[in-house]
């Protein structure tokens, strides 16, 4: 039981649809190559005007040279200038017979270099939607239980604990056991049955082994993809107009593709007029203003970006959850992980919330900005426990924007990587990240500030832990979207 009705379902197994090969795969050389395969650009011309659109032609090659007749690849693809600081993302559109296109937009003035990246062959996506499926447990987890022996000594034993869910239930058979069940979410976290300490001494989580379920043709079939990359040179004479919108950040806003794009290291957001915010606008922003951030690492970047740069006299506790108190402009930042499954280091379990029981005991209020990403770490486990996790969430924060309106409610997209093996992959990114936009496409008020496109065509490498100037661009999109949320109830 997901949460979620039996239409609602099918529509999430329809979005998450994507094309497996037509044949049976015996021998890797069946598979896509990333050596033979290659892309070019129709009716190359000697320059391009801004706005201009390039057009791509991707045809895949399995490692005997032969044309693919069918789809299924991974492909990225993007426009970028080193020299500009420059990039744009570009959205691959599977013909299913082999062939892909990109239409890349040339949004600046200056040189650029088309580059196709082939993240996963189509025979390595078919393995990874059988893993993601099924309830093998590729990622394991530390529990460290602790208390009291005889003769005022102190006990610790440290276990390997999991989710229990899906058909095959527990990971371990039999009486093996401690449960673990959060009253409100309904989850079960299972550990494995101390030897010495009752199963109510569970005090610390941390992340363990990872298990690897691929059998050595499997394997084999998870090479080391390189890019294929041509660096074409496209010269753009004439910029005859500015690219940008004026429109304001708000709400139920699409994200088109492309989204925007960076020149000079500085986003120019295609969804609505966002700004730069200097340190004192930042203050101001924010000001009387409690921001609550929930989820992983890449929240917490953004609360360690916000208390370097909004100004003020900060009283900060170092230690997750964390907390930041500007005394100036009366702000308060809290961030905080999500609850488990979590790869972390060593925590206080009590420290590790479920982000729908943090959020129902929120107020909410005008005062209020809540934040919340979701992805990263659920990457090792079934697409049906997401789903229900994202519906317990999404009950939450209909509950909340029914009880005060005025809460400003921010879903952050998951970030690329560039990973590309078993455990992690940002096609099980895209695919969550399909499902987080799917179920909450119709509660408004929700603002889904979208930074995929934002980490995936960066001109530097990809790093799940993006570098400081797109955390930057990201958290600037997000003050954009609070200041218009702000102004529009002054202006009430």
């Amino acid at each position: 039981d997901m949460g979620i009705s039996d239409e609602e379902w099918e529509r999430l197994q329809k979005a998450l649809e994507w094309p497996i090969p037509d044949q049976e795969i015996t021998h890797v050389n069946q598979s896509t190559s990333p050596v033979h395969s290659t892309f070019s650009i129709v009716g190359l011309k000697e320059s391009y005007k801004v706005g201009e659109k390039i057009s791509v032609i991707i045809r895949a090659r399995d490692h005997n040279k032969k044309l693919k007749r069918y789809g299924g690849d991974f492909f990225k693809a993007k426009l970028y200038s080193t020299g500009l600081k420059a990039s744009v993302y570009g959205e691959v559109v599977d013909h299913h017979n082999g062939t892909y296109s990109v239409a890349l937009l040339l949004p600046w003035e200056g040189q650029a270099h088309v580059h196709v990246r082939l993240e996963h062959s189509s025979e390595v996506v078919q393995i990874l939607k059988k893993y993601r499926d099924s309830s093998f447990p590729r990622s394991h987890y530390n529990g460290y239980f602790e208390g009291s022996g005889s003769n005022k000594t102190r006990i610790s034993e440290v276990v390997e604990c999991n989710l229990k869910w899906g058909a095959d239930g527990s990971w371990r058979k039999g009486d093996c056991c401690c449960e673990h069940k959060d009253i409100r979410t309904g989850t079960v976290w299972q550990c494995e049955r101390p030897t010495k300490l009752s199963c109510d001494k569970l005090v610390h989580h941390s992340r363990g082994r990872l298990e690897n379920p691929l059998n050595p043709f499997e394997q084999q079939l998870f090479t080391n993809y390189k890019s294929i990359h041509i660096a074409t040179t496209v010269i753009s004479s004439e910029c005859l107009f500015v690219l940008g919108t004026v429109e304001k950040c708000r709400s139920g806003m699409m994200t088109p593709v492309p989204a925007g794009f960076y020149l000079r290291d500085v986003w120019k957001s295609f969804v609505c007029n966002t700004r730069q915010f200097s340190s004192a606008q930042m203050g101001n922003c924010l000001k009387n203003k409690i921001v609550y951030l929930m989820g992983d690492s890449t929240t917490r970047q953004w609360f360690e970006y916000l208390e370097r740069n909004v100004p003020g006299k900060y009283d900060s506790i170092f230690r997750g959850p964390l907390m930041a108190v500007e005394l100036i402009n009366n702000i308060i930042i809290h961030w905080r992980p999500h609850g488990v499954p979590l790869r972390f280091t060593k925590m206080l379990i009590t420290d590790l919330h479920y982000i729908s029981n943090d959020i129902d005991e929120i107020a909410g209020g005008p005062h209020a900005v809540i934040v919340f990403t979701f992805f990263a770490h659920l990457v090792f486990h079934p697409i049906t426990f997401y789903v229900y996790e994202v519906a317990k969430i999404r009950q939450s924060v209909v509950a909340l924007l029914s009880r005060a309106p005025e809460t400003t409610v921010i879903i952050k997209s998951g970030n690329t990587a560039g990973l590309k093996n078993i455990f992690q992959s940002d096609w099980h990114v895209l695919q969550l990240d399909t499902v987080m936009q799917e179920m909450f496409r119709d509660i408004e008020g929700v603002i889904y500030l979208d930074v995929w496109q934002m980490t995936s065509c960066h001109y530097l490498s990809e790093d799940i832990h993006p570098g400081p100037v797109i955390v930057a661009n990201e958290v600037n999109m997000l003050l954009s979207y609070v200041f218009n949320e702000k102004n529009k109830r002054l202006i009430k």
